[in-house]
């Protein structure tokens, strides 16, 4: 849709009219172009959210918007343009010799030609953009309408709804009695009933309905009744999705059965020997969610897998939108879910819009809510997105916006009024998270759970968070916020914290109806390359890639692409070094590479990636790779870059300290020492993660790293050795330290006192060495969370630990001696510990 034309002009006006703009006027002599350029597309921001209404019933504008908005982003690419020259110079003059600079003065790429270059790309785009203003029939129709509201900033970000609960509370409402009757069906009574046909040894209950009336949320109220727990000896959740694909279907399963996540190598006939035991001889319940697959004899295959020596009694339970597969897959008849009545609708919207007891008080916005309501037609997702959508929204006028708009009037597609209410829904957005959420497209073919921490990272790859209004705070943190906020407005579900090693960050999946948003808000800038690619509309932004058979056609495909901003591969998806070596060539503009699961043969990235300097995030997953070309380092825009689980990388590349804009690095290598004037000559670095090195024997020997440091994660290195590291005692800004796997760690080193101020989360894990923890311990102030796991040689806590005022959390656990020192009431160490909120001690004794 084309209202992100609107946040990508004020991004573009906000950056050409920033101080750092006039310091590339004067530094590149193009003051003059830049001006016009600007001046030319403040005129057509001007009439862009008159645009925006009307294309909602004009195809004219409608397609002149999308012409704009393909403008916008090449002038974007040239606007970067000016950046990524200016961190080349910053390398040139901090790093290349005299003869080096000579040389690229000579070169194709010297200023001079730069200049002239992106000169005749700005004088092109403006032409482009007068033509559009030229365009009498649409542009002399619009109206110069200034909307400031729609930019405010949303502070009132919705705790109540980032419920870490299996079921958020506002979802349940009306769905009482559906329950009700699922439930009856699984037990033997009801089949009795039902089917007539005691001896069924799998009965299959489909529950079918159109997308948004909350199949999956009546599927987990069942799932989770306690009548249920008690009636099986085995539940196992699976959410299906469009893939049915056998083998990872039966992976699935399988964890859940096992409550464990099993080996992707793993074959089938392993997999069905292991599910045949995890199943044999109990009464199950197996949840098949969101079902797309009608292949009869697939289902077929499945269901024989499913029967085989299991207990009498046993249910799956499918829920589905496509009632040719509850026909396929059903053995009892089938459960049509209807709309929530409106009621419950208005219940349901009341607890998401207002603030307990405002729908009395603010009478006037209710019954507008009201008339809201009935245009959701019984669909609980519409209900609950654009009642939060106007939670604490008090302005009249906005509720009436959303009532009375054209939306409503779109074609339904096959989804009742749902579709148009999320599409409402997300106009009604500010436009700073509109670009966010339009985003998200690449989520539909990532893992059922998404990462919250790899979605910021490609935000900020993209440029699209804004720092204004937030000049104190790390984007990263930025992006949090942002994601709070879609969260809160109900577009990201099933959220839930994850605290692991690697850092906090949320896991999250999103309804398939959100998902179908977003594509429609791309519309042509997203592409997905399959067997079934017939071909890609040349404006593309972003591609996936995954199977597929004919290589030359989809290489044939690709060589008249030139916009491509990512690319997302996954493990199945034929991808070999004459591939990547035309994409690194082709696509100069990329900003995101991610490659989950590169060809086992592929040992090296071809060279032809060092020419990709707006490339800004680049994650890597293979066990085969054995080195990173030296053109890596050529790329200064680079935020983040992830290699943790690459194995067998034997070296660093020499000139990593090039990467002036890194602040993200997982990494792992073969190396015994850090080279000088590499890694620890990174000072933009937030986050260093340090995995796998089994040779390493100390950290960088500079420690220009540690300057902007939040996050120290050091893991699996046996012979890394902390203290003997000559670091000088200097503050720190570590918020974070891991040390998992670190054997040669006797005591904690004096140099990591220097974040005594900041430090919030110390985990220190696996070291099997560890003797003591340091007096200065109790000098963290800022500490929130201490966790000590496997440590036996680790007997007791410093005294002082009332001294740490902001502890609320602490975890001991396979520490035996400290276990018992600190054992409830009992032990020695137990008066240190006993004012700390959150106390978690196992026994290792039990």
């Amino acid at each position: 849709m084309a209202e992100l034309v609107v946040d990508l002009s004020s991004r573009l006006t906000e950056r050409l009219g920033s101080l750092a703009y006039n310091e590339i006027c004067l530094a590149w002599g193009v003051k003059t172009d830049l001006q016009k350029l600007e001046r030319t597309m403040s005129t057509i921001k001007s009439v862009l959210f008159d645009a925006e209404e009307k294309q909602v019933s004009d195809k004219g504008v409608q397609s002149w918007l999308r012409q704009v908005k393909d403008v916008f982003r090449d002038a974007e690419d040239v606007l970067d343009e000016f950046e990524c020259e200016a961190l080349k110079r910053e390398v040139v003059k901090t790093y290349y010799s005299t003869a080096r600079k000579v040389r690229r003065f000579f070169s194709s790429s010297n200023p001079i030609a730069f200049r002239l270059r992106v000169g005749h790309e700005i004088i092109e785009i403006r032409g482009r953009l007068d033509e559009l203003i030229a365009n009498k029939a649409i542009f002399d129709h619009l109206t110069d309408h200034h909307d400031h509201d729609r930019n405010v900033r949303s502070v009132n970000v919705r705790r109540e709804n980032m419920t870490h609960s299996f079921i958020p509370a506002s979802e349940v409402i009306g769905r009482d009695s559906d329950r009700e009757v699922i439930v009856d069906l699984l037990m033997p009574k009801a089949v009795d009933q039902q089917s007539g046909n005691s001896q069924s040894v799998v009965s299959v209950i489909p529950i079918v309905g159109i997308g948004g009336l909350g199949k999956t949320t009546l599927a987990k109220l069942v799932y989770n009744d306690e009548r249920v727990k008690g009636h099986f000896d085995l539940r196992m959740w699976v959410s299906v999705s469009v893939d049915f694909d056998i083998h990872r279907l039966m992976e699935k399963i399988l964890s859940s059965a096992l409550g464990t996540e099993v080996s992707e190598k793993m074959s089938v006939d392993q997999l069905q020997a292991k599910l045949r035991e995890s199943l044999k001889d109990k009464k199950y319940l197996l949840v098949l969610d969101d079902v797309w697959n009608e292949d009869r004899s697939q289902w077929s295959d499945l269901r024989n897998l499913l029967i085989d020596g299991i207990k009498l009694g046993s249910k799956i339970l499918v829920t589905t939108r496509n009632h040719s597969v509850a026909s396929i897959m059903g053995t009892l008849p089938t459960y049509k879910l209807d709309g929530l009545s409106y009621e419950h609708c208005l219940s349901l919207f009341t607890k998401c819009a207002f603030k307990e007891g405002d729908e009395k008080r603010l009478s006037h916005l209710f019954e507008i809510g009201k008339e809201i309501v009935k245009k959701c037609v019984g669909a609980p997702l519409a209900v609950r997105t654009l009642g939060s959508q106007l939670f604490s929204e008090a302005d009249e006028r906005r509720w009436k916006l959303v009532r009375d708009s054209k939306i409503w009037e779109l074609e339904r597609e096959g989804s009742g009024h749902i579709l148009p209410a999320l599409r409402l829904s997300y106009t009604q957005l500010p436009s700073y998270l509109k670009p966010c959420l339009s985003y998200c497209a690449y989520l539909r073919h990532q893992a059922i759970r998404c990462s919250s921490l790899d979605l910021i990272h490609c935000w900020m790859a993209h440029g699209i968070l804004q720092s204004r209004d937030n000049e104190n705070m790390e984007m990263e943190d930025v992006g949090e916020q942002y994601f709070k906020e879609l969260w809160a407005r109900s577009f990201f579900e099933n959220v839930k914290i994850v605290e692991d090693n690697y850092d906090i960050h949320y896991e999250f999946s999103m309804h398939d109806l959100i998902y179908d948003l977003v594509r429609s808000i791309g519309q042509d800038e997203w592409s997905v390359v399959d067997s079934g690619t017939k071909g890609i509309v040349e404006n593309v932004r972003h591609l996936s890639f995954f199977e597929f058979d004919n290589k030359l056609m989809v290489s044939t495909m690709l060589q008249k692409l030139k916009k491509v901003r990512s690319i997302y591969t996954i493990e199945k998806a034929p991808i070999d070094e004459s591939f990547l070596d035309t994409c690194f060539s082709k696509f100069k503009y990329l900003r995101v590479l991610r490659f989950d699961g590169l060809p086992l043969n592929l040992k090296e990235l071809p060279s032809s990636i060092g020419t990709l300097k707006h490339l800004r995030y680049m994650y890597l997953e293979t066990g085969e790779m054995t080195k990173l070309p030296n053109a890596i380092c050529k790329l200064q825009s680079l935020q983040a870059l992830t290699f943790g689980v690459c194995e067998n990388i034997q070296e660093l590349p020499r000139d990593m300290s090039n990467l002036i804009s890194l602040r993200l690095l997982s990494m792992t290598t073969k190396e015994a020492c850090f080279q000088d004037n590499g890694v620890g000559c990174l000072k933009s670095l937030r986050l260093l993660i340090i995995n796998n090195c089994v040779n390493l024997i100390s950290l960088p020997c500079e420690m220009s790293y540690l300057a902007a440091l939040r996050t120290l994660i050091l893991v699996d290195c046996e012979q890394l050795d902390l203290v003997s590291q000559h670091y000088q005692a200097i503050p720190l800004r570590l918020e974070k330290l891991v040390t998992d796997g670190l054997p040669r760690i006797t005591e904690l080193p004096e140099w990591f006192r220097g974040a005594a101020s900041t430090l919030q989360y110390l985990y220190i894990q696996n070291c099997s060495n560890l003797g003591s923890l340091p007096g200065w311990l109790t000098d963290l102030t800022s500490l929130k969370k201490l966790v000590l796991i496997d440590c036996p040689k680790l007997v007791s806590l410093p005294e002082g630990m009332d001294r740490l005022t902001a502890l609320r959390d602490l975890k001991i656990e396979d520490c035996p001696e400290l276990e018992r020192r600190c054992k409830r009431d009992t032990g020695e160490d137990w008066p240190k510990i006993a004012g700390i909120p959150n106390l978690s001690i196992s026994d290792s004794e039990e």
